[in-house]
């Protein structure tokens, strides 16, 4: 499951930072680019990955019974409604008959996906194997 949360993560990072070079192209709407089309094949990628995300992260908690419950879940109550939020505003861009780099720019822009980003990033952190060594004794 962790690879599959992995590959999420991944799909709405790359998707994230394709956004960012596709701001700064000053583009009036995406059909006049190829990067237009690549734009609404990665939206489309983020937009599924986002779908469950919460739920597969739960799953992992409890699989790997991670303590204390309480804090992974009241923090997967905090990822549940960013990940929708986020989802929503991205499928809202995608409903668009065009969009245009002033649009992406506003996307990139919007807290909710912005909280998003920063929840996978701390996730990322905490399901990294932790390097915990012992201190040595003074002498």
């Amino acid at each position: 499951m962790r690879g599959t949360l992995q590959n999420r993560c991944d799909r709405i990072e790359e998707c994230y930072e394709f956004m960012l070079a596709y701001a700064a192209q000053g583009l009036r709407d995406d059909h006049a680019s190829q990067s237009g089309g690549q734009l609404r094949e990665l939206l489309g990628r983020c937009d599924e990955a986002l779908t469950g995300l919460a739920e597969l992260f739960r799953q992992i908690v409890e699989e790997e019974q991670r303590q204390p419950a309480a804090r992974y879940h009241a923090f997967l109550a905090v990822l549940d409604r960013d990940a929708r939020d986020a989802q929503a505003a991205v499928q809202l861009v995608l409903a668009q008959l065009a969009i245009s780099s002033q649009l992406i720019d506003n996307l990139n822009a919007s807290i909710h996906l912005r909280a998003l980003l920063t929840d996978l990033f701390l996730i990322d952190e905490i399901l990294r194997p932790q390097d915990v060594t012992t201190p040595s004794p003074s002498s």
